[in-house]
């Protein structure tokens, strides 16, 4: 199996590689559009703010092609918002990707403090294959100031102030709001559920 994680410039690239090699999966790291594009399975990851990630993707020409792929994607953290239609930060509304409906806008914490970092729990509100070996109060472990409100396409929400999509789905494109490849056994399942996926 092919799997390429998209270099989007603004990532912590080797921890989700080295997740995906404890799965026995060796990931090629790629800006090329057509390695992505040829690849089994498509990774988007991110860390960091979504102005600069959407100028690194929009700099690399990379907006084209990640629109137009039809097998499965993940997005994770950063990547999963990138995902969406606007994404809303620092004043500024940021054309996203548009793959999933919605927008992503400042996390409401309420008396929490932001960023929302550490270990939540997630709860599936849906049945999909990538939440297989997944149930409710399993912990994930996210670090994000930022999150989609529930909507139609969530597939699992968190609380943190207030509910917001944990997991989603629109076709052949996932997300996790939350890191998996630093969520333990968890994290694993999800990942190699990914990996598992036939369309």
């Amino acid at each position: 199996m092919s799997l390429v994680i998209v270099d989007t410039g603004c990532a912590n690239l080797a921890s989700v590689q080295y997740a995906f090699e404890r799965l026995g999966v060796t990931p090629i790291i790629s800006d090329d559009a057509n390695v992505i594009k040829t690849a089994n399975r498509v990774v988007l990851p991110g860390v960091g703010s979504a102005p600069f990630a959407m100028r690194s993707i929009n700099a690399k020409n990379l907006k084209p092609v990640l629109k137009t792929l039809d097998q499965p994607v993940i997005g994770i953290c950063l990547g999963m918002q990138l995902l969406y239609e606007t994404l809303e930060e620092g004043g500024d509304t940021v054309e996203g990707l548009g793959l999933v409906p919605g927008a992503i806008r400042a996390l409401e914490t309420g008396n929490l403090p932001s960023p929302h970092m550490g270990w939540n729990k997630i709860t599936p509100l849906k049945k999909d294959p990538l939440l297989k070996g997944v149930t409710a109060g399993d912990y994930a472990y996210f670090v994000h100031s930022f999150a989609a409100d529930v909507s139609e396409n969530t597939l699992a929400q968190a609380e943190y102030g207030t509910p917001f999509t944990a997991m989603t789905r629109k076709d052949n494109v996932w997300g996790c709001q939350f890191h998996p490849e630093r969520s333990s056994k968890t994290g694993a399942q999800i990942l190699k559920n990914f990996l598992d996926i036939k369309l």
